[in-house]
Formats: structure tokens, sequence, C-alpha cells
């Protein structure tokens, strides 16, 4: 309220304000809606983070297939690997990806002398929008998130020792089981076991590795699931029973997480298969 004088009267004119209770009921009416309105936007968001890293996906599957395309159907090389507990043992040589620390990869060179970049120079298209891990003892975002599958031309083929057991197609023409369809190409793989550029699996039924453990680990990072593309060109989301959670090298698959590995399992190349 405030006194106004005009001549020789004075006039009262009362200002509107809320009061203290009207202010309350604003501020709780407000906290309702963003309770209400968050988790919504929380899931499109991810919904959002989704799409993009299946087509970042997509974009990988189309390289792979021009590569074949300009190189009498085979695969592209993928011969990087990263060997745990065996200093001075890794495997860097000709790949779709020459890498094996993608965790201290400072700069993206390495995606850069990949066999598959003169296809797509997007550097984006290598790294999950979900994917918030960093490189070692530094803040910087890692450049990669994605691995090919060992079924994929992986290493070592031609190697006596380990080939059978390891068991690859070379070209695109040769996969029958699973059929392209079914059989996996890339993969959204955890940040905590990607570090070479393929991902490797004992396969089903194999006598010559323990059979049910994890050696790579696919991601959670989308609701619980993963994204992968597969030969065929398509991409899918999987939903997993379990989260993925990473302990140690070789981890021992719980029974309860059998389902997730069986179906791992099964998108690979089997040994029965010439």
């Amino acid at each position: 309220m405030c006194r106004q004088t005009t001549g020789s009267r004075p006039r009262l004119i009362f200002a509107a304000a809320f009061t203290l209770i009207e202010l309350l009921v604003v501020i709780a009416v407000i906290g309702i809606l963003s309770a209400m309105l968050l988790p919504a936007l929380g899931r499109a968001k991810s919904r959002a983070q989704t799409i993009a890293c299946l087509n970042n996906l997509q974009q990988l599957e189309f390289c792979l297939h021009l590569y074949a395309a300009d190189n009498n159907d085979f695969f592209v090389p993928n011969n990087s690997i990263a060997t745990i507990g065996s200093p001075g043992s890794d495997v860097s040589g000709l790949s779709w990806l020459p890498d094996v620390s993608a965790d201290t990869e400072i700069n993206p060179s390495n995606i850069i002398n990949g066999l598959l970049f003169q296809y797509n120079s997007s550097l984006p298209i290598y790294h999950c929008p979900s994917d918030l891990s960093t490189l070692d003892q530094s803040p910087q975002s890692r450049w990669r998130s994605y691995n090919l599958s060992q079924s994929v031309n992986g290493y070592p083929q031609g190697d006596p020792t380990y080939s059978p057991y390891i068991p690859a197609w070379t070209k695109f023409t040769e996969v029958r089981h699973p059929i392209p369809g079914e059989l996996f190409a890339f993969l959204d793989e955890n940040a905590d076991t990607i570090l070479d550029a393929e991902f490797g699996n004992p396969p089903a039924g194999s006598p010559y590795f323990f059979p049910n453990v994890w050696w790579d680990m696919p991601s959670d990072r989308h609701s619980q699931g993963a994204n992968l593309s597969f030969a065929d060109g398509h991409v899918d989301h999987w939903k997993w029973k379990v989260p993925k959670i990473f302990y140690e090298w070789v981890q021992s698959v719980p029974p309860q997480e059998m389902p997730d590995f069986q179906r791992i399992q099964n998108a690979m190349k089997q040994l029965t298969d010439n």
C-alpha cells in the first residue's frame, strides 16, 4: 500500500502482490510439474542417443559393405588384438582400425589410418553419444565405442594353433551359420573391456577355451541394452536380462546372465562351420 497526494486530499492505492501462501503454492506446482516432466525428458534424451548410436553403427556397416565391394567380397581385415597379461605380444596389423588401447588413444590417428575411414571420414560415427568414458588418467572423452566381431575376418586366420578354435568368415558369400541377418558385425562394447578393435568371445562348445566366460563384454548403457549391426546391413537394439558389469578379464558367466551370453555366442561363427 502506498500514499499518493492529489491536490489537497491524500489517496490510498493498493498494489497487487503475492501472499506467502500463494508463492508457496506456485513453487509446489512447479515442483510437481518438474517431477512429472523430468523423467519423460530423460527418457526422450536416452531414446535420441540410442537412435544416434544405431545410426553410427549403420554408417560403419555401410563402410564394411563398401570395402567388400571393392575387394572381391572379402571382409575388411580385423587384426588388432590386445593380449592381456602378455606384454609385448599385442597384434596391431592391417585392420579396419589398428588400435590396441582405446583408453589411451589421445588422438584419432588409428581411426584415420583404419581401412574403413576412406569410406566415411566422419569421426563421430565411431563414438556412441551415451558413452561417457574418458581416457586413462585424463578427462578427455574416448574416440571410439565400437568393436568389430572376431567372426568378421578376425585374427588369427590361417594360424593352425588358434584359428580352428576361434572361427571367422573371410568373405560375405561364405556366411552361412548364423545367416547374415543373425551374424553381428559391429557392437557397442562395454567401456571397461574395449581395448583393441576386435570383440572376442569363446564360440559355443569350444573344447579349447573355457566356454562360459566373457572375453570382451557388450555395453548396457542403452537402458540395460546394447546396439549392434548385422552382416545383412540392418541394426538392432538388444535388451539384456541383467546389467553388464566388468569385474575381471576372462570373467565367468553366472547362471542369470547365461541367456545374454548365449545370445552373443549364437550371433557369432560356430565351430561346426567350415
